[in-house]
Order: structure tokens, then C-alpha cells, then sequence
């Protein structure tokens, strides 16, 4: 049985990681309302911009040259997969959710015969890839330094999607990341960027004709690039705010958490004193009847 002097130790240790925990997610609140809005404007301009591409390529697909970017290579046999997650954790299960999408995507590629390479983006997917896809990590993408998301920041890693395309490394690309719903609730994502998704069903039915000047194919070797970048971009913003609703739940779990075990703790100490309290009574009351 601990003494006394252990579970006043034990209390204060609670009680200082319960004030640590309450300032973190004082911090991911304040920290979450900026990230939310930033994600929410971008989606308009990535879904208008998928939008366009996708009433551009319905407009090839019948005849004419589509780019390589729309095309592909016409293959399938090698994968590369872009895996966003956060450069911290303290963050739940934000980046187990998305390290799971990709592993069980991954392990049915590799069961087909596909050969499979992996772009991390974020410290934390690197860590639990490596435990089982170290050989398919092809390279890592540091964002730790960086305080505030920009497009910059999303462009090179566009640019170098584009250029192991063009360099024949792979023959499809798929982009991993957690979509923000609410504090609660972040949903892992997989997107498809290269080649880029053709409309289908009734999105495809509804397809407005447009006449395009210059010529659909121009346009497209313009814009499928940066797409891709934008793509990204929306990717980035949407984690930023996946991982702030993800810790900000976290850390209010860990705070209620720690209160309970204070509360428990702090009941143990007072049965121990109380039952030390009277142990020395009876031994004082056992000796004065002995005299």
C-alpha cells in the first residue's frame, strides 16, 4: 500500500499534467477556429476548380489528345500514395485514422502485385509506416518548421508529384488526408489525382457544354498541374483543422480524466490517514488501559 507521502506526490504529478492538458486545449480551440475557416474557404475553389477539369475532360475524352496528367500512362502497375498527416501527436487517433486508410489500401495493392511508394508529408505518418512499409517511403516531405500553412508550402510538393510522374515512377496517385467535419468527427480521405477522375453518372449526364478559347487541350495542360498543387493545398488546410479538433477533444478527454483520478487519489489519501489517525488512538487508548 502506498504511504502518504506517495499519493501526495501521485496528486500534485495528476494535478500538474491536468493544468498542462487544460492549457493545450485552450490552445487548439483558439488555434481551431482559424484553421476551420482557413479549410472551409478552400474548399469552394478546389471543388470549382475539380468541377472545371471535369467538364474539360468529358470534352476530350470522346477524341482528341488528352494530356498525360488526364490520361495517365495507361497503366496501373506501380502506386504512389501522398500521405498527409501532423508533424505532432497528442492528437487522438487524427493520424492512426489516416495511417490505417493507408495501410489496409496499401496492403491490397501489394496483395494484387502492384508495386507501391509512399510520399509521406508529416513526421507522424513517417513514424508508423516505418514499421511496415520502410522500403516503400521514397521520401519525406518536413513541414515542422512551418507556422503558418500557404500555398507555398504546397506547391513544391505538387511540383515533385509532377516530376516523378514525368519521370515514369509511377503510374497512379492517390492523396491521403483527414477531411474536417466537426471537433468530433474527422473523416480520412482518399483522392485520386493522376490521372485525374472523369465525371461519371449523373454528374456526368449534367455536364454543361462549354465552347473554350484556346482549346480544351491548352487549357488543360495549364491547369492540371496546378490542380494538383491545389489539390494539396486543400489537403494541408483540411489536417490543420482535423488535428486542432482532434487534440482540442483529446486533451478535454485527458483533463476530465485527470480530474477523475485526482478525485480518486485524494479519497484513498484521506481512508489512509484516517485509518492511520485511528490506529494511533487505539494504541494510545490500548496503553492507557494497560497502566
Amino acid at each position: 500500500m502506498p504511504s502518504l507521502k506517495d499519493l501526495r506526490n501521485r496528486i500534485a504529478s495528476v494535478k500538474a499534467t491536468q493544468k498542462i492538458t487544460k492549457a493545450m486545449q485552450m490552445v487548439a480551440a483558439a488555434k481551431l477556429r482559424k484553421a476551420q475557416a482557413a479549410a472551409e474557404q478552400a474548399r469552394p475553389y478546389a471543388e470549382r476548380m475539380g468541377k472545371v477539369l471535369s467538364n474539360l475532360a468529358g470534352g476530350i475524352a470522346a477524341g482528341g489528345q488528352a494530356p498525360a496528367l488526364l490520361a495517365g500512362t495507361g497503366k496501373d502497375d506501380t502506386h504512389l500514395l501522398v500521405v498527409c498527416t501532423a508533424e505532432r501527436g497528442l492528437c487522438g487517433g487524427f493520424n492512426t485514422s489516416i495511417v490505417r486508410l493507408v495501410r489496409e489500401q496499401a496492403n491490397a495493392l501489394i496483395g494484387q502485385g502492384k508495386r507501391v511508394k509512399i510520399l509521406c508529408v508529416g513526421k507522424k505518418g513517417v513514424d508508423q509506416l516505418r514499421r511496415n512499409f520502410e522500403r516503400n517511403i521514397v521520401d519525406i516531405v518536413d513541414l515542422r518548421a512551418v507556422r503558418q500553412l500557404g500555398f507555398e508550402h504546397a506547391n513544391p510538393i505538387g511540383q515533385k508529384i509532377i516530376a516523378m510522374f514525368n519521370a515514369g515512377e509511377f503510374d497512379i496517385c492517390t492523396l491521403y488526408f483527414s477531411r474536417f467535419k466537426s471537433v468530433i468527427a474527422q473523416i480520412p480521405t482518399a483522392q485520386q489525382l493522376i490521372p485525374a477522375p472523369l465525371p461519371t453518372g449523373d454528374s456526368a449526364l449534367g455536364a454543361v457544354a462549354y465552347e473554350y478559347e484556346p482549346e480544351e487541350e491548352e487549357i488543360l495542360t495549364s491547369l492540371l498541374p496546378r490542380n494538383i498543387s491545389v489539390q494539396v493545398f486543400r489537403a494541408l488546410l483540411e489536417n490543420a483543422a482535423s488535428e486542432q479538433g482532434a487534440r482540442m477533444s483529446a486533451m478535454d478527454n485527458a483533463t476530465r480524466n485527470a480530474g477523475e483520478m485526482i478525485k480518486k487519489k485524494t479519497m484513498q489519501y484521506n481512508r489512509s490517514r484516517q485509518a492511520m489517525i485511528t490506529k494511533e488512538l487505539i494504541e494510545i487508548i490500548s496503553g492507557a488501559e494497560a497502566l
